[in-house]
């Protein structure tokens, strides 16, 4: 039984984005996705200036007339989102927890592409794949995700990119457009990453707390490693212990850009403190921009 509350919840996201979607995403979602390629039309007679490779020669021999074979591109997609549930998701120091904005943004996405009659489908992982839900159209199918995206309560609590992907690579037997929605704390997946970005078109949409970057000065305070269950006291009133966390957050978050860049892949920034819509615009206006000079 799904509590009254995450099908408020639910309900109002529906509401939501399929006004932003109406509203903002029109026109620009499926602008900035390649189809999976071209695929076959029809069969039609052999006109001057036609290639000679496009010619179908059983048809031919069977009427006695030149025939080619027409394709049109293929502009249905497969949108796969791979959204983390580890612990560490499970944290927010602002209005909400990240993982409400990671389903926030699985929302969008989600009706974007049922708006454009594709595919969607869902992968929860921690370090286990915690459920699949194989990608379909249709609203039905699409609340069914948004609804395990807000209300899914995983077994475990680590992360393990490099298995989601593996995963992801043996439920698909086509390209597909992947987000994977996380705040990838997690180490060895560059390998992974970059094999699945050759074969799907792979973007990164990482989610981020304040917190995680910048302590508050506010005396001794006591944090928690979720994913590691370990618990640790901070002095905050310290500025060197503050500048400290603050540098090697900032190391840590370079990283993890530098390591996207370095495979070509796409990535989005979202955090808790700032409206998430924004970002997503900024992402489809700047990949628009990049399409149209290729």
């Amino acid at each position: 039984m799904i509590p009254k509350s995450v099908l408020k919840n639910v309900r109002r996201i529906e509401i939501t984005t399929n006004r932003l979607v109406a509203d903002i995403f029109a026109g620009q979602y499926h602008s900035v996705f390649k189809g999976r390629g071209i695929e076959f039309d029809e069969v039609r007679e052999y006109q001057p200036g036609d290639e000679i490779r496009a010619i179908d020669w059983n048809v031919t021999a069977r009427t006695g007339n030149p025939y080619v074979k027409k394709y049109v591109e293929e502009r249905e997609l497969t949108v796969m989102l791979l959204l983390d549930v580890s612990e560490s998701s499970y944290f927010g120091s602002q209005a909400g927890l990240k993982s409400a904005l990671a389903a926030e943004v699985c929302s969008l996405l989600a009706f974007s592409a049922i708006k454009n009659n594709d595919k969607v489908g869902l992968i929860a992982f921690t370090d286990k794949i915690e459920k699949f839900i194989p990608p379909r159209k249709g609203v039905t199918h699409v609340l069914r995700v948004i609804t395990e995206a807000l209300s899914f309560k995983p077994r475990s609590k680590g992360t393990n990119i490099q298995g989601v992907l593996e995963y992801l690579n043996r439920v698909t037997t086509r390209r597909t457009v992947t987000f994977i929605i996380s705040d990838f704390f997690d180490e060895g997946f560059k390998t992974k990453l970059a094999v699945a970005n050759k074969r799907h078109d792979v973007v990164a949409i990482t989610i981020t707390d304040p917190l995680e970057m910048e302590l508050p000065a506010a005396g001794i305070i006591s944090a928690y490693d979720a994913e590691k269950g370990s618990e640790y006291l901070i002095d905050t009133s310290s500025r060197h212990v503050r500048e400290e966390y603050k540098k090697k957050a900032f190391a840590k978050f370079k990283q993890r850009e530098e390591l996207f860049n370095s495979i070509g892949i796409d990535h989005i920034d979202m955090r808790t403190d700032k409206p998430f819509v924004k970002g997503l615009i900024d992402f489809f206006k700047s990949r628009e921009r990049r399409m149209r000079l290729k």
